[in-house]
C-alpha cells in the first residue's frame, strides 16, 4: 500500500526484492546449473556414462526436494510459460538454424519433411485416438475427451533437437543419419506447436461447440502458419543481411542485428500466429551465408561465440527447471495412462520410421539400413520443449495428470533411451562419419559431380534437387549477393568454391606457420616461401652455406590478413636452413628456435 511505503524518516539502506526478484532468479538458478555442469565435467567418467541433459534433471530434482523440505514457495523454482516461450526458446531454436549443416539439409530435404510432417502427424492421432479408445472402457482415473487427447497428443508427440543433437554428436553419426534425426527433430518442433496451437483453439471453444468449418479452417492453417512462418524467417533474414551490409566502420553492431533481429522475426511470426520455431530456425539458416561476407572474421567468430553461450544458458536452465518441476508442479498420478502413452510413443514412431523408410528407400540413393532405421525409432528423445508446452497447457481437469505423464515420458527416453542408445549404436555398429578437411581435389571432385549430375538432369528434362543446387547458386550469386552483400566483400569473393576453399587453407598454414603448429613440412605457405627462398640462393652456385631466414609473424600476419587475437605473440622464429653439394648427400634441414626440425 501506498501509505505503509510513505517514508517517515530517511532509512540508510533500503531492500525491495520484488522489483528484482524475476530476473534476479533467472540469473541465480542459471549460475547455479552452469556451476552443477562445471562440477560434471570435472568427475571422471561422469559424461561418458550420463548426458548432460539427464545430469542437469537429476540435479534440479534433487534441489528441488530440498527447496521442498524447507517450505520455500514453489513459485521460486517454477518455470513460466512466458519466460519459457518468449525467451528461452528463442536462442535454442536460432542456435539450432545458424549451425545447421546446410548443404547436407538441402539433400535430404523430402526425407526430413516426410519424417518430420507424416511422421509426426501420424503419431500425434495414433496416440491420442489410442487412449481415447482405451478410455472409452474407464480404465483412467480423469475422464477426457477427443480433441484434450489431440492437444496432448501434440505435446507427446514432440521430439527434442536438443537431447538428441548432444548423444549423436558424441557418437559421431554418419551424415545421412545425422541430418535425418537433426532436421526431423529440428521440424517436428514446429509441426508440434503447430498441432498445439490448433486443438488448443478447439480445446477453448469446446468439443460440442466445433462445426465443420473450424475443422476445414484448421487444415488450412496448417499450411498457412507453416509457410508464413518460413516467410518471416526469410524476409528477417534479407534484413538482417542488408544492415550488415552497412556496418563496415562500426563492427560492435553486427551482433545486435545477427541476434535481436532474428529475436524479431520470433516476436512477429508469434504475434502473427504463424510458426514461430520455422520463422527463428529458417531466419538463421539463410542469414549465415551472407552476413559471414559482411562482418570480419572476429566479429564473426565472436558473434558464432555468443549464440553458443546463449543457447547453451537457456538449454541449462530449462533442464535443470525439468527437474525441479517433477516437484513443484500439481501432479495427478495414473499408472495405466502414464504406461499406456509411454508404450504408444515408442510402439507409433518405431512403427512410423519404418514404414516411411520402406517408402523413401524407393527413392533414395543412399538407402536408410536396418541400422539407421533402429537409431532413428529409438533416438525419439522428449525434452524442453514438450515440457513448456505441457505447463503450458490450458486449465482444465486432466491438465494435472497431462503435465505428469509428459515429466514421466521425457525422464524415460533421457534416461533410459538415452543411456542406453551409445552402447547400443556401438554394439550394433553404427557408421561412423569421415571426419576430415576436404582437401583441393575432392573438392574439385564435388564441384564437377555438382554440375555433372545437374547437366544430366538438364538433358534428361528433369529438375531434381541438383539442378535446383545449381540455379540457386548462380542466381544467388548474380542477384542476391549483389543485394545483401558490400562492395568490398563482393570484390574480394571468388564465386568459385575452389579457390575460397584455397584461400581458406593458405589462411590456416600462415597460422599454423606464425604459431609454429602443425606438420611444417606440408605445410603449403612455408613450403612455397622456402622454395622461393631456394631459388634465390641457388644462383649463386651449389656450393655448400648455411644461412638465416628469418619469417617475421608481423610480416605473414600482413600478407595474409591474420588478426591478431588469433596469433600468439612470441619473439620472430629464425628458420636456419643447411644445403648440401647434391653431388654428395643433398638435402635440406630446417632447424626451428624452438628444437623442431624437417630434414
Amino acid at each position: 500500500d501506498d501509505e505503509d511505503e510513505k517514508l517517515t524518516r530517511f532509512p540508510v539502506m533500503r531492500v525491495d526484492f520484488s522489483e528484482v526478484k524475476v530476473p534476479l532468479i533467472i540469473a541465480i538458478w542459471l549460475v547455479t546449473a552452469c556451476i552443477a555442469k562445471m562440477i560434471f565435467h570435472h568427475i571422471p567418467h561422469l559424461l561418458e556414462m550420463f548426458p548432460d541433459s539427464s545430469l542437469l534433471i537429476m540435479f534440479g530434482l534433487i534441489v528441488g526436494i530440498i527447496l521442498n523440505v524447507l517450505h520455500v514457495d514453489k513459485s521460486t523454482f517454477n518455470l513460466d510459460n512466458e519466460v519459457f516461450m518468449l525467451y528461452l526458446l528463442p536462442p535454442l531454436v536460432f542456435d539450432a538454424g545458424y549451425f545447421m549443416p546446410a548443404r547436407q539439409f538441402f539433400d535430404n530435404l523430402g526425407s526430413i519433411l516426410t519424417f518430420a510432417m507424416i511422421g509426426t502427424t501420424f503419431n500425434i492421432v495414433a496416440i491420442a485416438l489410442s487412449l481415447y479408445a482405451v478410455s472409452l472402457t474407464g480404465l483412467f482415473s480423469v475422464e477426457v475427451n477427443v480433441v484434450e487427447l489431440l492437444l496432448f497428443g501434440s505435446v507427446a508427440g514432440d521430439v527434442d533437437p536438443v537431447a538428441v543433437i548432444v548423444i549423436f554428436e558424441e557418437l559421431g553419426v554418419n551424415d545421412v543419419l545425422f541430418i535425418s534425426v537433426f532436421g526431423e527433430s529440428l521440424l517436428n518442433d514446429g509441426v508440434s506447436v503447430l498441432f498445439y496451437n490448433i486443438f488448443k483453439a478447439f480445446v477453448e471453444i469446446g468439443p460440442e461447440n466445433i462445426i465443420t468449418q473450424d475443422v476445414v479452417n484448421g487444415f488450412f492453417a496448417y499450411f498457412i502458419v507453416c509457410f508464413g512462418g518460413l516467410a518471416i524467417g526469410l524476409i528477417f533474414a534479407a534484413i538482417s543481411a542488408f544492415l550488415t551490409r552497412f556496418t563496415k566502420d562500426i563492427d560492435i553492431l553486427n551482433p545486435v542485428y545477427v541476434l535481436v533481429i532474428p529475436y524479431m522475426a520470433f516476436l512477429v511470426a508469434e504475434a502473427l500466429s504463424l510458426s514461430s520455431i520455422i520463422a527463428a530456425v529458417f531466419c538463421g539458416a539463410a542469414m549465415k551465408m551472407y552476413v559471414k561476407e559482411n562482418m570480419p572474421e572476429r566479429s564473426a567468430s565472436a558473434t558464432a561465440y555468443l549464440i553458443k553461450v546463449l543457447s547453451l544458458s537457456s538449454e541449462t536452465v530449462i533442464f535443470l527447471f525439468l527437474g525441479l518441476s517433477t516437484v513443484s508442479s500439481d501432479h495427478h498420478w495414473d499408472s495405466s495412462f502414464i504406461v499406456l502413452t509411454v508404450v504408444f510413443c515408442f510402439v507409433y514412431r518405431a512403427l512410423a520410421v519404418v514404414v516411411l523408410c520402406q517408402i523413401l528407400n524407393k527413392f533414395r540413393v543412399q538407402k536408410y539400413s536396418k541400422v539407421d532405421q533402429f537409431i532413428l525409432a529409438y533416438g525419439g528423445l522428449r525434452g524442453a520443449i514438450a515440457y513448456g508446452l505441457a505447463v503450458a497447457l490450458p486449465n482444465f481437469p486432466a491438465k494435472p495428470m497431462f503435465v505428469t505423464c509428459t515429466i514421466i515420458i521425457i525422464y524415460f527416453t533421457v534416461f533410459l533411451q538415452g543411456l542406453t542408445l551409445k552402447p547400443i549404436a556401438q554394439f550394433l555398429q553404427v557408421e561412423k562419419k569421415n571426419e576430415h578437411e576436404p582437401t583441393m581435389t575432392e573438392c574439385i571432385y564435388q564441384e564437377l559431380i555438382d554440375a555433372t549430375m545437374s547437366g544430366m538432369e538438364d538433358i534428361a528434362g528433369q529438375k531434381g534437387h541438383n539442378w535446383i543446387r545449381e540455379n540457386f547458386k548462380s542466381f544467388n550469386n548474380n542477384y542476391i549477393k549483389r543485394i545483401l552483400i558490400n562492395k568490398e566483400a563482393q570484390r574480394n569473393m571468388d564465386k568459385t568454391k575452389i579457390v575460397r576453399l584455397y584461400r581458406r587453407l593458405q589462411l590456416q598454414d600462415a597460422q599454423n606457420l606464425v604459431k609454429v603448429s602443425g606438420d611444417l613440412s606440408k605445410n603449403q605457405v612455408f613450403v612455397d616461401a622456402l622454395l622461393q627462398h631456394t631459388k634465390t640462393r641457388g644462383s649463386r652456385g651449389n656450393t655448400l652455406y648455411s644461412s638465416r631466414v628469418s619469417f617475421s609473424p608481423h610480416d605473414t600476419m600482413e600478407q595474409h590478413g591474420i588478426v591478431d587475437y588469433d596469433i600468439d605473440r612470441s619473439p620472430t622464429r629464425s628458420i636456419e636452413r643447411t644445403r648440401s653439394d647434391p653431388l654428395s648427400n643433398a638435402r635440406v634441414e630446417i632447424r626451428l628456435s624452438n628444437g623442431q626440425h624437417i630434414v
